[in-house]
This record gives structure tokens, C-alpha cells and sequence, in this order.
């Protein structure tokens, strides 16, 4: 199983990712041990999709790094009460 994974970051940013483990990915992020999300902690999960294949998983990425994907994922995904 897959999962495309959405965090709020300190900033209040959503940042989208994929992992098989998404429990040791969260951590990874949390301690500052990836790149992208290290100078915006703290983070929290705000939301997760799981599939059954890592290409699924990386479409899904894609999309939701998109404009439309963002707006789908800010209406549907995301709690409104969570975004600003």
C-alpha cells in the first residue's frame, strides 16, 4: 500500500509526498531529516489517500502539486476550518 500524505507546515503551506510507510515518513519530517520540510517545523498530517501501487501514488502527487490540485485539495481534502 501507498500513500499520498498532506502536511501543514509552519508557514501554513500544504506539502504533498508519498511513502510506503507513512508513520516513519512523518517522523522523518517531524525530526527535520528531510530537506524540503526541515526550515518549516513545526508540521502536523492533515490528511492522507491510500493506494494500491507506488504509480498511482505518484500520479496523485503530481496532481495535487497542480493549481486545480490544490483547489481540489483545499475544498475536499482539507478540512476548511483548517485552512485560512
Amino acid at each position: 500500500m501507498w500513500y499520498v500524505y498532506f502536511l501543514r507546515l509552519s508557514n501554513q503551506d500544504i506539502y504533498v509526498g508519498i511513502t510506503e510507510d507513512i508513520n516513519k515518513r512523518f517522523d522523518q519530517h517531524s525530526k527535520g531529516n528531510v530537506k524540503s520540510t526541515k526550515c518549516y517545523r513545526p508540521l502536523s498530517l492533515c490528511s492522507y489517500i491510500a493506494v494500491p501501487d507506488k504509480q498511482k501514488a505518484l500520479e496523485l502527487e503530481r496532481y495535487f502539486k497542480t493549481g486545480s490540485g490544490k483547489a481540489i485539495l483545499k475544498k475536499r481534502i482539507i478540512s476548511e476550518k483548517i485552512i485560512k
